[in-house]
């Protein structure tokens, strides 16, 4: 189970789907488990516990999505394919329609500068 390591909000968290945390931190190069798991903690503030992080690396290896590439350490690294990118492109778009979608509904406004970066000011609309 992904967990974050803290919460900006009480009972509302964001999307940690696994997949896609993969496939983000694969974007910037290839990595083996441990280093992915570290990556997306820093990125993203999730923890994923082992079976979640490996089972999610195998549902990707057998949808194309990611491959192993060779190594001579134990470890065995994994990059991201174009079919990876691909789908990475799409689940990432879908995010940024749906933020915009509740933004807008919520009759906000997402701050774009200063100290407030990224901050919603409810009931403030342009």
């Amino acid at each position: 189970m992904a967990k974050r390591t803290t919460s900006p909000v009480v009972g509302l968290e964001r999307n940690n789907e696994p997949a896609v945390l993969i496939l983000t931190s694969l974007a910037s190069g290839e990595k083996h488990g441990y280093a992915l798991s570290k990556d997306i903690e820093s990125f993203a503030g999730v923890v994923l516990g082992p079976g979640t992080l490996y089972g999610a690396i195998a549902r990707l290896e057998e949808r194309g999505l990611i491959e192993p590439t060779p190594s001579d350490d134990r470890r065995q690294p994994y990059r991201i394919t174009a079919g990876g990118r691909a789908a990475l492109s799409t689940a990432l778009e879908q995010m940024r329609q749906l933020a915009e979608v509740g933004t807008s509904r919520l009759g906000a406004r997402v701050a774009t500068s200063g100290s407030s970066l990224g901050r919603v000011t409810p009931g403030y609309s342009t």
